[in-house]
């Protein structure tokens, strides 16, 4: 019975490590690549995998979030409140135009990279958001609650009901 435990123990300490060097080969190669920027002016669709948000394509309920909505405020000044909620949040941001903002984010344990971007849509008074995971499957909800307290932290009004473009 003793040596039943004692190789059960041996099986569990190998298959543990053998994750987490599989999670930390996942986050160094997170760590190569980019944002898929603007696909025909518009910020990329998410791809069949639960790690990203998009408030590009309210059809696609999966990966649906609400863009940050403003009002009673000028496009610009909306706008550029978006840097510095990243950098409070842990981002960076590696790209920035007068309508599109790419950043980053890494996990503190194994480094796993996400990209979030932003595109500026003036005549609508919003800020349209993606943010998704480079590599994996399952992000464990962080990347809909980073767009959540980009939300809270923008103070804009968020609208359910986008209208269409």
């Amino acid at each position: 019975m003793k040596k039943r435990l004692e190789i059960l123990l041996a099986v569990v300490a190998i298959l543990a490590a053998a994750l987490v060097v599989r999670f930390g080969i996942l986050g160094r190669a997170s760590g190569s690549g980019s944002a898929p920027g603007l696909v025909a002016g518009i910020l990329a669709p998410c791809p069949d995998k639960p790690n990203c948000v998009c408030s590009e394509f309210p059809e696609d309920t999966a990966h649906y979030i609400a863009p940050l909505a403003y009002s009673g405020m000028r496009p610009e000044d909306a706008w550029s409140q978006i840097p510095p909620i990243i950098a409070a949040l842990g981002g960076e941001v590696v790209s920035s135009d007068d309508n599109y903002i790419a950043a980053t984010f890494s996990s503190r344990i194994f480094g796993f990279v996400d990209d979030v971007e932003c595109r500026l849509e003036p005549s609508q008074n919003r800020i349209q958001i993606r943010s998704a995971s480079r590599v994996g499957h399952s992000d464990f909800g962080v990347n809909p609650r980073r767009v959540e307290k980009m939300t809270r932290l923008f103070g804009g009004d968020v609208r359910e009901d986008v209208p269409n473009r």
